[in-house]
């Protein structure tokens, strides 16, 4: 593999997306330099075992750039159903219509994910990207891309923030695909093109961003570089991950990875700090999603038959807490730790967002997994099961611990979730382009409250 700069600029990280909303546009040089930047040193070339080429984009790539304003806080959309007709998911696009003067183009979302503290998220759609300011929301900026014949067609379909800094990492995607989706491109947004690249002989599932590493996750291998330059520092086999499936911490300290292992229902912690691997036996089905604390010291898995979600310790692979999201199988999307992990969401295709109360902390004893079996459906509506003195002789089922806190979605789109920046809320995005603001009542539970609803796809004028 080989990686190169483009015309040996320096890779130079920058905080601007946290700019005061009185600026009305992204200035290419004049942000506050980036607190923790990485050394200022070239992007320089590094091979691997994996044969692949590496060049400079076209013309066209660097000049693509859109200008963004940041006028004052939006006031919420009366409703969730404002424009019923952008629903899409990630493996279907919405074709546009002939342009307009009046008539904007439909854009099919293809990626969401929030950035490493949750105040931010980015979009990549099939004509290029965006990113969002969560709390007041707000669209930072957009590059769209034009797809006239000399690069791709437009679509992103991954893009990677680190924290709220210029440098993103994005790789194309879609039914007309931007780049390759063989490679991850390095976008600079001060310079408003991309400024490296890492080519594959497979397709990119995902990236993950450090202050110190670029992870690129592939179907069945992992890639751990170092940021400043590139350098290929550790290769992981993984047993089959179309999902892309892997957590990195983000803390101040060491780099904790999760990954799935090579057998199914197995995780592997890689501790680089201690040098140390730990291969966790989480699920007897397969993973279908995992979440880190920021500190990596808790990890949260749930398995395809999407029931039952368990919290280890990342240290020695103790079982912490297991909670009960439902009796019927789910597709699980995405769990988010709060940042003290007390609280843990969950968002599945059965349109509920659920709130756990976590009641443990990394030293704490492991909980017996030997009754952990799924039954027939069973009414359950309080936290803890009516049945619960019964625990020991019947399965585990009747003592299972339930979430404190709901919120029911529209069904037929895939939500993600994370906490809030406010105490006890959450923010909901959806495929569909929806973005909720809940809060829950940490003490009584039950139904959230919905704060906020927009579709960020098509928002009003004062959210742009």
């Amino acid at each position: 593999m080989i990686a190169i700069p483009f015309h040996n600029n320096p890779l130079k990280l920058e905080n601007y997306l946290s700019r005061p909303a009185s600026m009305s546009t992204l200035s290419a040089y004049s942000s506050p330099p980036w607190p923790n930047s990485n050394p200022n040193s070239d992007l320089l070339s590094t091979q691997d075992e994996i044969d692949s080429q590496a060049h400079s984009p076209s013309e066209s790539q660097s000049n693509d750039s859109l200008s963004s304003t940041m006028p004052p806080d939006p006031d919420p959309d009366p409703g969730p159903n404002s424009n019923p007709n952008l629903i899409t998911n990630y493996n279907t696009s919405i074709s546009s219509p002939p342009q307009s003067t009046s008539t904007p183009p439909l854009i099919s979302l293809l990626h969401l994910s929030f950035n490493q503290d949750f105040g931010c998220f980015a979009a990549g759609t099939d004509h290029g990207f965006r990113i969002y300011n969560c709390d007041p929301l707000r669209e930072i900026f957009r590059r769209d891309f034009d797809g006239d014949g000399n690069s791709g067609g437009g679509g992103i379909g991954v893009v990677e923030m680190l924290f709220r800094c210029n440098i993103l990492a994005i790789v194309g995607g879609g039914p007309d695909p931007q780049y390759s989706p063989n490679k991850v491109m390095i976008w600079d947004d001060h310079q408003s093109r991309c400024i490296g690249e890492l080519s594959f002989r497979s397709e990119v599932r995902s990236v993950k961003l450090r202050r110190d590493r670029i992870i690129v996750v592939l179907e069945q291998k992992i890639f751990v570089y170092n940021f400043a330059d590139l350098k290929l520092l550790h290769q992981i086999e993984t047993i089959a991950n179309p999902k892309g499936l892997c957590a990195v911490s983000h803390g101040a300290g060491s780099l904790v990875l999760v990954c799935p292992g090579l057998q199914k229902g197995q995780v592997r912690v890689e501790h680089y700090a201690s040098k140390r691997t730990k291969f966790i036996m989480a699920h007897d089905s397969r993973i279908a999603c995992f979440s880190l604390t920021q500190d990596g010291q808790l990890l949260v898995t749930a398995s395809t038959k999407g029931t039952l979600v368990r919290v280890f310790n990342t240290a020695d692979g103790t079982l912490l807490q297991e909670v009960r999201r439902g009796a019927d199988r789910a597709e699980i999307y995405s769990l988010a730790f709060s940042s003290t992990a007390q609280w843990l969401a969950v968002s599945s295709d059965k349109g509920t967002v659920h709130v756990f109360s976590l009641k443990i902390n990394p030293g704490s004893p492991g909980i017996d997994r030997s009754q952990s079996t799924d039954e027939p459906n069973l009414a359950v509506t309080s936290p803890a099961s009516s049945l619960s003195f019964f625990k020991g002789v019947l399965p585990k089922y009747f003592s299972s611990e339930w979430s404190v806190a709901q919120f029911h979605l529209p069904e037929g789109s895939q939500y993600i979730v994370a906490f809030g920046h406010q105490k006890n809320t959450v923010v909901i995005l959806g495929l569909d382009g929806s973005f909720y603001r809940c809060q829950f009542d940490p003490v009584n539970g039950g139904e959230m409250t919905q704060l906020e609803y927009h579709n960020f796809l098509n928002p009003p004028e004062a959210i742009l």
